[in-house]
């Protein structure tokens, strides 16, 4: 039907398809991620549509999911079973409450250690890392981000917008 739909906790969410400014910055920091972790042999970097299984009653769909090599077993013939490394989600008008709550406290909850909400009208990331099974202390950029679950990546976000 176009539209994307997330099973958290138990309900059904349903949000319209992506704009295409969406898509280009999703577009752009897969580049940036695939070109610094794949190609030098640090992760995988895998893009939406992707269902992730982060446990029952929870099936999500991240726009961008990055595993470093002793997560990659949680890919399946299917979707992804298990607690990524990072997901990236950009938001968009309609699913900003959505990704800053709901999944917020979902993804803390599963145990994802690094968490980025991209926001392409402030041209900004704010990176969420899990300490102590919370998300504490939001990191906002909007020059360049390093990732935490691998700290010798920086991706440049002139890039990105």
């Amino acid at each position: 039907d176009g539209k994307r739909h997330e099973l958290i906790g138990g309900r059904h969410y349903v949000n319209p398809a992506p704009s295409p400014y969406h898509q280009t910055v999703t577009g752009r920091l897969f580049y940036e991620l695939t070109r610094l972790i794949e190609k030098q042999a640090k992760g995988r970097v895998l893009f939406s549509p992707l269902d992730v299984h982060l446990g029952p009653g929870t099936l999500v769909q991240p726009d961008i999911v990055v595993l470093r090599p002793r997560t990659e077993s949680i890919i399946g013939p299917k979707k992804l079973t298990g607690v990524p490394d990072l997901l990236v989600e950009v938001l968009s008008p309609s699913n900003r409450d959505y990704d800053r709550r709901t999944k917020r406290l979902r993804y803390e909850r599963s145990g994802v250690r690094e968490y980025w909400l991209v926001d392409p009208e402030e041209r900004s990331i704010e990176q969420l890392v899990l300490r102590n099974k919370s998300y504490r202390d939001p990191i906002v950029s909007s020059k360049s981000i390093t990732l935490r679950i691998l700290r010798d990546v920086t991706i440049d976000l002139d890039e990105i917008w």
